[in-house]
């Protein structure tokens, strides 16, 4: 499900760089520019206040951000877990 989910968000952020280029009509291309800008815009929010959750990534801080604004919390909720059940142990 969490891959189906992201592949939906690669996939808005796709077609509205495709709308961008000229690739779809106007219309549906304003569309997912628009869809795109909230996501972006949704997923900073998360960065900035689940910031606790994202620096919890193994690897660079750098690519937790950029996988926190890609994929929000399709990211950082499966960090915040396993944190909290190895808190549990």
């Amino acid at each position: 499900m969490n891959a189906l989910l992201k592949a939906a968000c690669l996939a808005a952020y796709g077609l509205a760089l495709a709308g961008h280029a000229g690739l779809l009509p106007p219309g549906l291309a304003g569309t997912m520019q628009n869809i795109a800008l909230v996501l972006l815009v949704i997923h900073a929010l998360e960065v900035i206040f689940m910031f606790k959750h994202v620096r919890l990534y193994r690897g660079s801080l750098a690519v937790s951000i950029l996988l926190t604004l890609l994929f929000g919390l399709l990211h950082w909720k499966p960090l915040a877990d396993e944190q909290k059940r190895a808190a549990g142990r």
